[in-house]
């Protein structure tokens, strides 16, 4: 009698089964090499480091692939609570031992990945791993997954015919009536599938990011984000987002972290240029290139090293690097922002010093130089005894030390004690800033005017002044003679409130001062496009809120330059729109 061989539907059936068999005796512990009571720090570790060394698209030995599979599955079970918390009960992450249990929707169980052709490489994994696209066109798998009802299985490539050359779909209809798209009757086939990447969240440190998050927290707020992009389709957010938490433990306090599920927000998404492709995209809020940030992706190597480095190469540069020959913490500019300089032995401007100067961006004028020693004269001469050292220079000239002999134990803390430091600082500058607007209007009663400068600008002629009086001069003769003139002017009736108001806040209050020509002409250029060079005097009515103003280059007589105030406050002098805004050196 001829003995027959088995019909090829059944050998197939049978290797499958005894290959599920086998992956569901795989101990998670063991194929991560973890204890049992490792904690989640250590899991993620453990399966970042063999991801690595076991990827398909690294690893090209004999079973490569299925150890990355059992990676994967390992890390899918030990990374939830609840399947960890199943398996150490029962041996099963689906809450009860036996075959098939489950739960609905779930897509636990094992993968198994074949080459899809020379030149190709194709794997899936039905944990919510990796899904590689390949390289040049499309590449076909032959992947199976056990699961409950619903759960997750997948026989051949886009549901077409296999990599062996017929539809799966046609021997199993022979087994089960119906084929896989009926509901199971055995050990739980059939159901719809669905992807576990599409049902898993975020980790709680990765933030989900919608274009209103985008816009109030990100764009432009002085601190970097690493980004991931994608769609819920897409395999592989898992091992990104492993990733991303390893970077932002590295870099904790430096960088923020989030997604962005593109499916929900495709038109954010596009109106950014982030959509992702075949696979999810990391990206950076970069301030590398200007103080406007920008998304720069990342393209290399999904390694935490080094996206650590792309990350850091990205961080603000708002400090400006100075050095000690040239060393003037005097300079500023139109805003009455505190300035803050590091010393500090670094040939480049440190990690947390460019934090900062992000997190502080429009609050503080940074700046930072290279010291190889306190002995150094410049240095000595403010006083510092040890290195990496903080100096302060308030509003009104007054240089402190703010921190000296800095040591850090870890970056987030560091950056914690130096933001309290320079939040008490700004504090202080407020009252010292503020008791000098106080002196100024004093000494304006006793008719002489302040002279405007960078540090004292916001105060006087700031946008919560309605209109500045500015007598610009550019001898002694002719400061002596508008301080004089003005002074009396300010305390006719005509501006009477004005001492008052100022200090107040009122919408009608006018603001007097003068202005050193000589040592500002960038200022009066902002008027007219020749300063008003050909004036050794000029009167010059300012709005800043509208930045507009009106000009008076006139006979400097009582008579004329009350007239000319009058007319302005009667509104019968028209304005003209300043070239640019008014800024002092």
């Amino acid at each position: 009698m001829e003995i027959r061989p088995p019909p090829l539907s059944f050998v197939i059936l049978s290797t499958l089964l005894l290959l599920y068999a086998e992956a569901k005796t795989i101990d998670p512990y063991k194929v991560l090499g973890v204890e049992k009571n490792a904690g989640q720090r250590e899991i993620q570790k453990a399966f970042h480091k063999l991801s690595l060394q076991y990827h398909p698209d690294k690893n090209k030995n004999q079973g490569a692939q299925e150890k990355f599979a059992e990676i994967n599955n390992a890390y899918d079970i030990l990374s939830d609570e609840e399947k960890r918390k199943n398996y150490d009960m029962y041996g099963d992450e689906k809450g009860a031992p036996g075959f098939g249990a489950g739960h609905p929707g779930d897509g636990g169980g094992y993968t198994y990945f074949t080459s899809g052709g020379p030149g190709q490489s194709g794997f899936t994994s039905g944990s919510g791993g990796w899904q590689h696209m390949g390289r040049q066109g499309s590449s076909r798998t032959f992947s199976f997954s056990f699961g409950g009802p619903g759960g997750s299985r997948s026989f051949g490539g886009g549901g077409g015919p296999s990599s062996f050359g017929f539809d799966l779909n046609d021997i199993f209809s022979g087994f089960f009536r119906g084929g896989m798209k009926d509901q199971g009757q055995f050990g739980g086939f059939g159901g719809s599938s669905r992807s576990q990447s599409q049902s898993r969240s975020s980790p709680k440190s990765i933030r989900a990011i919608n274009s209103e998050v985008f816009r109030k927290e990100i764009a432009d707020q002085g601190m970097t984000w690493l980004l991931l992009s994608y769609t819920p389709s897409l395999q592989g957010k898992q091992y990104y987002e492993s990733i991303i938490e390893e970077v932002a433990s590295l870099l904790q306090g430096a960088i923020k972290v989030g997604s962005i599920n593109c499916e929900t927000e495709s038109t954010f998404c596009k109106d950014l240029g982030m959509h992702p492709g075949r696979t999810p995209r990391l990206l950076v809020y970069s301030y590398k290139g200007s103080e406007k940030g920008s998304l720069e992706e990342y393209k290399g190597d999904l390694i935490a090293k080094n996206i650590k480095t792309f990350c850091q190469e990205h961080l603000p540069r708002f400090s400006k690097r100075i050095s000690l020959n040239h060393l003037d913490l005097s300079s500023s500019n139109v805003e009455t922002y505190p300035r803050v300089m590091l010393f500090s032995t670094k040939k480049d401007t440190p990690v947390i010093w460019r934090v900062l100067s992000g997190l502080y961006h429009k609050r503080f004028i940074f700046y930072d130089a290279e010291v190889h020693d306190v002995s150094d004269p410049a240095v000595k001469k403010l006083g510092v005894d040890a290195l990496p050292a903080i100096i302060g220079c308030l509003s009104n000239g007054e240089k402190q030390i703010l921190k000296s002999g800095i040591s850090v134990k870890d970056l987030k803390s560091a950056i914690q004690d130096l933001s309290t430091l320079l939040d008490s600082f700004e504090k202080n500058n407020k009252k010292v800033a503020s008791s000098q607007t106080r002196k100024m209007q004093t000494d304006s009663t006793e008719g002489q005017l302040p002279l405007l400068m960078a540090s004292n600008f916001e105060a006087l002629c700031g946008e919560k002044t309605p209109l500045c009086i500015i007598g610009a001069f550019r001898s002694s003769r002719a400061r002596e003679k508008l301080d004089s003139l003005l002074s009396k002017v300010s305390q006719k009736s005509l501006s009477r409130r004005q001492n008052q108001s100022v200090a107040s806040g009122s919408r009608d209050s006018i603001s007097y001062m003068l202005l050193d020509a000589t040592k500002q002409p960038s200022f009066l250029s902002a008027f007219d496009k020749s300063g008003f060079k050909s004036s050794d005097n000029i009167v010059v009515a300012y709005k800043p809120r509208k930045r507009k103003f009106a000009a008076y280059m006139g006979d400097m007589t009582m008579e004329e330059v009350e007239m000319f105030i009058g007319s302005v406050l009667n509104g019968d002098v028209q304005f003209t729109r300043t070239r640019q805004k008014p800024v002092l050196k």
